[in-house]
């Protein structure tokens, strides 16, 4: 093939639109894509942190605080994973401990008490799975989180913007609106570790993604995410500012649509959404 020609199929196939379950979790993992603090820092007007869990420590892994957007005061969670070295090490890869769960509770009661929406931005593979996390119960961190959040008496927005891995992104997305940019996956466990269970090798991770539904077309038509967020094309690190500005529309957009509701009719239909997850009609034999 001619020098010329090569070039030009492999631009034609580095702008092609990926569109398979597998290729949208390479994106998610990509790692210039934009992370948690990259959108709190240019979708929201400003961003005061708060740590600590009142309990333990702080978890860098989910940063959390007060913040507006467009007007609208707010609490804003998540996971950070960090960009260099030093920086993942200590934001733990977005892996959150209990104290992270904690935290993130703590600051959206915070909303509950001065009447300000909760927006969660999930980014993670998973909660830390560690000895130090199970001894200061992670699970029941995540636990006792799912329930306050059905619970709570403000409007709640979650995102997922990457990974959504298992409880680690549960545990800040029991929400009114979930919302889950394009090339995002959410999903109880990763490609990977299924196709090691299901098939024993990691190699199937591809076939498993397939299998499992992970991507945000898939989980909108399960009803499992209320809005995808459109990305620009190959992804939002080939435009970061421009995601962002797609991101911001789309919180923004629900967070009005929120505040038209009670506190009553919010929670009463937060509580229905969930219950309504996994529900299925046996026919007749």
């Amino acid at each position: 093939m001619a020098p010329k020609k090569a070039a030009a199929k492999k631009a034609s196939s580095a702008q092609k639109t990926v569109g398979s379950p597998w290729d949208r979790v390479q994106l998610a993992r990509h790692p210039m894509r934009p992370m948690m603090l990259d959108y709190v820092a240019s979708c929201f007007d400003e961003f005061i942190e708060l740590h600590g869990d009142r309990h333990i420590g702080d978890d860098a892994a989910m940063p959390s605080g007060l913040a507006t957007i467009q007007g609208h005061r707010c609490v804003v969670v998540g996971h950070e994973k960090g960009r260099e070295t030093k920086e993942k090490l200590r934001r733990n890869f977005g892996s959150a401990n209990p104290e992270g769960y904690r935290k993130a509770l703590r600051v959206m009661r915070l909303a509950e008490k001065f009447n300000m929406p909760v927006v969660a931005i999930i980014d993670t593979p998973g909660a830390y799975p560690g000895i130090g996390a199970e001894e200061r119960n992670i699970a029941e961190a995540i636990a006792f989180n799912l329930k306050e959040m059905m619970l709570l008496r403000a409007p709640i927005v979650a995102v997922v913007i990457g990974e959504g891995g298992s409880g680690g992104a549960l545990g800040i997305g029991v929400a009114d609106r979930v919302l889950m940019m394009e090339n995002a996956y959410y999903s109880v466990i990763s490609p990977e570790g299924c196709a090691a269970i299901l098939w024993k090798d990691r190699k199937h991770a591809q076939d498993a993604a397939e299998a499992m539904k992970l991507d945000a077309q898939n989980l909108k038509e399960l009803e499992v995410v209320d809005e995808i967020v459109s990305e620009p094309k190959n992804g939002a690190h080939e435009d970061p500012a421009r995601a962002a500005e797609l991101l911001k529309d789309s919180i923004v957009k629900n967070l009005n649509e929120l505040a038209k509701e009670s506190m009553d009719e919010t929670v009463a239909r937060r509580y229905d959404k969930f219950r309504r997850m996994g529900r299925f009609n046996e026919g007749e034999a």
